[in-house]
């Protein structure tokens, strides 16, 4: 089983959203069986799977009291894929959310405030060696901002090379329980979801791989990893 969260100090951008489309892009491609967990006290990811028709993904209730055991029992009965929504803010509960995962998702809208934002989330997620993926959400077609977001992300961890444009479906899709996957809308909103579950797929082998190699192999890939960082910026833009 993988686990992944999505985590963001700031609140609006996008976690929920997200964590729900990727869940489903995640069940169509046949990566589940997907379970989610709504950790945020809003509820707002728990409200849309209870509108919502489709049996999956699944829902999993938890207390942070018993994180660890309710993640090794969906383990057991079968999940293939953990996904976390986490609180706008720096809590106990991230944190013991982030210990476990094996992937943080940073979504991140090309705003100034956004991006001053992410410094808490990239900081637990180096203190506890986690792997980090900023995602570029809500942006506006050909800005200049979100190509400069990319760049000033890239310092900081890796970006995902799919941005989401913003698009009112991605919110309206999301009132009755279902996707831009499962409406009729512009088929690049569900071109995005679909490469960008590819990617994060792509990205969580590798991590669970690299949870599995020595400390020392672990840092030869990441000098690696590191003298290619401005190919990878090359890409995101």
């Amino acid at each position: 089983m993988r686990v992944l969260a999505f985590a963001s100090q700031k609140g609006g951008s996008g976690k929920t959203t997200l964590a729900g489309h990727v869940a489903v892009q995640a069940e169509r491609v046949g990566a589940g069986p997907v379970a989610i967990i709504d950790t945020d006290p809003q509820g707002s990811l728990s409200d849309w799977w209870n509108c919502r028709e489709d049996e999956t993904p699944a829902f999993a209730q938890t207390f942070i009291s018993r994180l660890h055991e309710d993640i090794e029992r969906m383990r057991e009965i079968g999940i293939e894929l953990l996904i976390f929504d986490t609180p706008p803010a720096i809590t106990a509960t991230i944190e013991q959310v982030v210990r476990l995962c094996d992937l943080v998702i940073i979504p991140t809208r090309p705003s100034p405030h956004d991006l001053r934002a992410v410094g808490a989330t990239v900081d637990l997620c180096e203190k506890l060696d986690k792997p980090l993926v900023f995602v570029l959400n809500g942006a506006t077609q050909r800005a200049r901002i979100t190509a400069e977001a990319a760049i000033a992300l890239s310092q900081a961890g890796t970006v995902a090379p799919v941005t989401i444009h913003h698009r009112t479906e991605f919110a309206s899709s999301m009132i009755d329980g279902r996707t831009v996957m499962e409406i009729s809308c512009n088929p690049r909103s569900v071109e995005e979801i679909e490469q960008l579950w590819d990617y994060l797929s792509d990205r969580l082998a590798r991590s669970v791989h690299r949870a599995e190699m020595s400390p020392d192999a672990r840092l030869a890939g990441g000098n690696r990893a590191f003298e290619h960082l401005g190919r990878a910026t090359s890409e995101v833009l």
